[in-house]
């Protein structure tokens, strides 16, 4: 029979169900974060075709257009939604915060969907696949972000 003992960071036994709730807390949040992205992508990939199709702007000036107003969004739905923050937080400095550390999700992001765009017929013709790329590698980037140095800073309910 073999005994295996693990200890936690602080040195205690860990108590695997309480563990268990964190890990499904956890999940559940990541969850919740992933279906505001949803609504982000649809506001994102949406405006971006109006911007482009519609009006007949340059795709890449309107994905930034677009990013920028699916960032507010999703900020708006993370903040209630995702995070369960304490309304009294201070508004500007966290939006400030979110967006600013945002950036560097949203950089990949752009990066990723310049790159498709540029690189495929098909993305260049179907840009709201340029969208989705880009969203897929600035998904981690953006929840770890969001979670510790946005809203981590800030009360929860």
């Amino acid at each position: 029979m073999k005994i295996q003992l693990s200890l936690s960071r602080n040195g205690e036994i860990p108590d695997k169900p309480r563990e268990r709730v964190r890990m499904s807390e956890m999940h559940s949040e990541f969850q919740r974060f992933c279906a505001v992205g949803a609504v982000g992508f649809i506001v994102d990939a949406g405006i971006l075709q109006i911007l482009a199709g519609l009006f007949g702007m340059d795709p890449y000036g309107s994905r930034i257009i677009s990013f920028l107003i699916a960032a507010n969004v999703t900020w708006l739905l993370n903040r209630r939604y995702t995070f369960n923050v304490d309304q009294e937080a201070c508004l500007h400095s966290e939006w400030a915060r979110y967006i600013s550390i945002n950036a560097l999700g949203g950089g990949l992001n752009y990066l990723t969907f310049a790159l498709c765009v540029s690189q495929f017929v098909l993305v260049h013709r179907y840009l709201f696949l340029g969208v989705a790329a880009g969203s897929a590698v600035g998904l981690l980037v953006n929840y770890s972000a969001s979670k510790y140095l946005v809203f981590g800073l800030v009360g929860r309910k």
